[in-house]
């Protein structure tokens, strides 16, 4: 064991020596290799970044909610407009309904968007801020985090006070640096106390239920001042949050059945609604992604294949240069192993130094572009094994002919040549 790690060293060591003895001709041989890597795992870590940014954003829909809504999400709205707009908008009976006879539940919300209105305090105003009305439990399904105040208590739901909940910039560009909490402002010609100011959520490629620029008011009190019940599908959802244990399929198979029994739908007629949950758009957006990963190995996979002859015309070179020194080894005693590994140790770690190159230039690239994306890319530790470990799999393909044809010359005509 001990001879055999000997050998592996003394293989490091002449092929290092080999490299820096030829720089130019080392440094063409890799720049295929890191050109390859550069393609496949940029694209890799730019489609990783993009779909982490795009399914964190949809994570904030919940996994373990399901909605309730007349536009199913796995289909294009347009193209059965008039089907679904037909059919009847999730009432606030039907949420009782739900609330009050499906045990798998533990949440159950409604959710509806008043649209975008001015809200003021004092000579302040804000603009086209998008106002929701949700019934008590809607916290619960989303487990809002606050920067100040709370959400409503069973009382001042249920008298409909005339308190509301801002989003994050919404109080900031309305208060400046003035505490909101307690103060009135002027909502839909009413007046109304800020209670609560929710955290900053920031930017995001793809802005799924970002509360920043909106005001949130109780169910209660928007039926005193909004018609709540719209029959635009758009603007309402009714959302189910499933217990611990419960798996969508079983809560959603309890919905469809308290849905049909809250409308009277007789047995043979078809469902008017369309429960949705996140799982819907994750097996889309599997497909996606899937399609962009076959992409970069299709465009990196031709500078691999370049840079692969590249090594494996230089290891031949290299084979040629020092038959000599191959036959002296051989007549000595040396074994075709040992100078099959001298090579391939030698390709291989020409084409790691290639990877490893082309790995710093993908995460250069990506702290220049992360200053002008609007979302943070990352090179994950999965990205960087893949990348060194390809390195090393084209190293072993470029370079296993010529180490097999210098292992198996014959010492005399080696040492003639």
């Amino acid at each position: 064991m001990l001879t055999f790690l000997k050998v592996i060293q003394e293989n490091f060591r002449q092929a290092y020596y080999a490299l820096v003895s030829n720089k130019l001709r080392s440094f063409l041989s890799l720049l295929g290799i890191s050109i390859g890597i550069f393609c496949i795992i940029g694209v890799q870590a730019g489609v990783d970044s993009l779909e982490g940014e795009v399914r964190g954003s949809f994570d904030k829909l919940g996994n373990d909610v399901l909605y309730v809504q007349v536009f199913p999400w796995n289909e294009d709205p347009g193209l059965n407009y008039w089907k679904y707009a037909q059919r009847p908008v999730p009432s606030l009976k039907n949420y009782e309904d739900i609330r009050d006879n499906v045990k798998s539940a533990e949440s159950t919300a409604l959710e509806v968007q008043l649209g975008s209105k001015t809200i003021k305090y004092r000579n302040n105003n804000v603009q086209q801020v998008g106002v929701v009305a949700a019934t008590e439990d809607y916290s619960n399904l989303f487990a809002f985090e606050y920067d100040k105040g709370r959400w409503y208590n069973s009382m001042e739901y249920n008298k409909g006070a005339n308190k509301i909940i801002m989003g994050y910039k919404v109080a900031e560009t309305l208060f400046g640096s003035i505490d909101p909490i307690g103060r009135s402002v002027k909502l839909m010609g009413v007046k109304a106390e800020v209670i609560g100011v929710l955290k900053e959520e920031g930017e995001s490629l793809v802005q799924i239920g970002n509360m920043d620029e909106r005001v949130m008011v109780s169910y209660e009190m928007a039926k005193k001042i909004a018609n709540v019940k719209s029959k635009f599908g758009f603007g309402t959802v009714l959302a189910v949050k499933a217990k611990d244990g419960i798996s969508s399929q079983q809560l959603k198979d309890d919905l469809t059945g308290a849905l049909r029994v809250s409308r009277k739908l007789r047995p043979r007629e078809g469902n008017n609604f369309a429960i949705n949950s996140v799982s819907i758009i994750a097996s889309v957006l599997d497909s996606f992604f899937d399609s962009l990963n076959i992409a970069s190995f299709i465009i990196g996979g031709f500078a691999i294949f370049v840079g692969m002859f590249s090594v494996a015309n230089i290891m031949f070179v290299s084979v040629k240069e020092r038959t000599n020194i191959i036959g002296i080894k051989k007549a000595l005693g040396a074994k075709k192993s040992v100078i099959l590994s001298e090579f391939l140790i030698e390709a291989i770690l020409l084409c790691i130094l290639g990877g490893v190159v082309g790995l710093l230039l993908v995460y250069l690239c990506l702290q220049l572009l992360s200053g002008v994306m609007p979302y943070p890319l990352y090179l994950a530790p999965s990205n960087i094994i893949f990348g060194i470990s390809l390195s090393a799999i084209i190293g072993v393909i470029a370079g296993v002919i010529p180490a097999w044809q210098a292992a198996n010359m014959d010492p005399v005509e080696a040492m003639r040549a």
